[in-house]
Formats: structure tokens, sequence, C-alpha cells
């Protein structure tokens, strides 16, 4: 470890614990960063002393279960959003903590907008990334009746176009 766990008071190692526990990542990483802040320490060292933490009490860790993703699940998810459903979209986002993943939302019309629908996290011996996501948003937007879309199923891209900008005609047509 960096050293910092034992700058901590003895208090803040069982709430940070007991967060890392629960697998409550960022509300561990939020009580290092603002105990040790006062001593030059950034929120990149705090998740450094967290991710330590999840490696050193390894199994006891309660993850939580992933997000459901098969079709009842997901358009059970959609339906309690405002507005009408104009597509599914599977789009690429990352952090420090979980390195890349998938976010499954749903474009809405009327008003616009869009909701969240599930987070897919890659998983040891699991499907790759991109598939398990892809298969999921393509078998709801089946479900819906309404387009999917993916722009770089294949390759993290938390810069590829959205199912929005693919829509608009272009400049000067």
């Amino acid at each position: 470890m960096n050293g910092w766990w034992t700058y901590l008071e003895e208090q803040t190692r069982r709430k940070v614990d007991a967060s890392v526990l629960r697998d409550r990542r960022l509300t561990a990483v939020k009580a290092v960063w603002e105990a040790l802040r006062p001593l030059g320490v950034g929120l990149h060292e705090a998740e450094q002393v967290v991710r330590v933490r999840y490696e050193i009490l390894g199994d006891r860790v309660q993850h939580r279960p992933p997000d459901p993703l098969g079709v009842s699940s997901l358009a059970a998810r959609a339906a309690v959003h405002q507005g009408r459903v104009a597509a599914v979209e599977a789009l690429w986002d990352g952090d420090t903590v979980h390195d890349w993943f998938v976010l499954l939302v749903a474009v809405l019309d009327d008003p616009a907008g869009e909701g969240h629908l599930a987070t897919v996290y890659q998983r040891p011996g699991g499907r790759p990334l991109g598939t398990a996501a892809a298969d999921a948003g393509q078998a709801l937007a089946n479900y819906l009746g309404v387009p999917f879309h993916f722009a770089s199923p294949d390759i993290p891209d938390d810069q590829a176009p959205r199912w929005r900008t693919a829509q608009r005609p272009s400049e000067g047509s």
C-alpha cells in the first residue's frame, strides 16, 4: 500500500472497510479523501487506498449483483421513464475504479431526454463487454420496436457519435 492507510484514524478505517465490504466504493473513497485531504492527498491516491482495501478484504466483499439484462427487466425500467422511447442506445463510459463499462439508455421523446436502463460491467469469465451490452440492447429495441444504436461495440470509445446526432441531417444538405 502507499502508506496513507496508516494516517487514518481508527474510526475512519472502520467506516472505509464497512463501505468496502458493502461494495460502496465511492463512499469509501470519499471517506479516505476527506480524512486525508488536509495532508495533500488527492482523489487518485484515495482511490488507490480503497483499491488496496478491496484486495485485502477480497472474498468478504459483498459485490452487488450486475444489473439484469433480460428483456423483461429492461422493458420494465424503460416503462418507468417519462416520455416515449424513441431508441435504445449503448454508450461506453469509464472511470479509474471500473475501467470501461457500457451504459444502456432509453432515448426519450416527448419530453426529450434519456433514461438509464442498465450499467454493464466486464465480469471475470464473462462474454466480451460490448457483445453483452449489444445483445441486451438489440433485444430490448426489437421488443419495443425502436432502433438500437451502439456506435462502437468492439472498441471502447466514449466520444462515439450518439443516436440523436446520427439522426440529424448533415449541414448543407
